[in-house]
């Protein structure tokens, strides 16, 4: 199957309604321009509110079942024939997490994926708003192939994007919230790249990433975001990458038959040695008697 993938990438202010209208703008220009999937950024329809405790932020969460931005965007899919991973802050009982739901190109919501790795560090302190997901690495089965959905801290686990290549993904998408290290002048855009052009050449599928621009403010600590949304081709190569500080959309046409019969010859599967990987599964790299 022959598909048009995009990414974009935006600004966040408080005006939470604006975060929407433009991104929903975004979506719209994207399939103007022929995208059959097209990526939004994590946690898009607010600034990163990580970056600082708030307890007053807990009261943006919504339910998966009523969610009104969930149901906006279902219309817009439906409308533009294209399939939407949409990001949003769920509340489930006494639960928070950090969810993306997929919308497929017909409005039929498919279903959520909860963030599994949350990171917590100077700036990025999402372990005090989410729970660890629990609905495990998943792929969908969208009307334009089949795709893989991690979120941010997730691109940096190899074990996800294995996971979902196992599962049949055709293509790996991650929506991200990344920029400034708080705590040191270390620039992470370039390792944040590379690593999921690992994923891509250790999996032999396209990666299409989606990250913020500007500065974000939550209770006066200021975080800048560095963008370099891209989409890397089967063996990692970026084909398409966005610039650090403007809002743009980026497109890639992909192949997904041409990728599945180059990952059968190439073998990377075939030779796997699952009876080999027991370490995997603990903590301190030791197989207990």
């Amino acid at each position: 199957m022959k598909i048009k993938v995009a990414a974009t990438q935006m600004t966040c202010t408080w005006e939470i309604e604006e975060n929407i209208s433009k991104a929903k703008k975004l979506i719209y220009e994207a399939a103007k321009e022929g995208a059959n999937i097209i990526l939004l950024q994590e946690l898009f329809q607010t600034p990163y509110f990580c970056i600082q405790y708030d307890e007053e932020i807990f009261k943006l969460a919504q339910t998966y079942e009523n969610n009104k931005v969930l149901k906006e965007m279902s219309n817009l899919a439906k409308e533009l024939n294209v399939v939407l991973p949409i990001s949003f802050f769920e509340k489930d009982n006494n639960a928070y997490f950090n969810s993306i739901a997929v919308i497929n190109s017909d409005g039929n919501i498919l279903g959520k994926y909860r963030k599994s790795h949350i990171p917590d560090g100077a700036g990025y302190l999402e372990k005090y708003y989410f729970n660890p997901g629990n609905t495990g690495f998943k792929v969908w089965d969208t009307a334009f192939g089949k795709i893989g959905i991690g979120i941010c801290w997730d691109q940096w686990f190899p074990e996800a994007a294995r996971i979902m290549a196992l599962k049949g993904a055709e293509v790996l998408f991650y929506p991200t919230a990344i920029g400034d290290e708080l705590m040191s002048e270390y620039d992470s855009s370039g390792a944040w790249q590379r690593v999921m052009q690992g994923h891509a050449a250790a999996n032999i599928m396209p990666v299409v990433a989606s990250n913020r621009i500007g500065s974000e403010s939550v209770k006066g600590q200021v975080n800048g975001f560095y963008g370099k949304s891209f989409i890397c081709d089967r063996s990692g190569k970026i084909i398409k990458e966005a610039s650090k500080d403007k809002e743009e959309i980026i497109l890639a046409d992909i192949d997904t038959e041409e990728n599945h019969l180059f990952r059968r010859n190439w073998g990377l599967f075939r030779d796997r040695r699952t009876d080999l990987y027991k370490e995997i599964l603990t903590l301190e790299g030791k197989i207990k008697d």
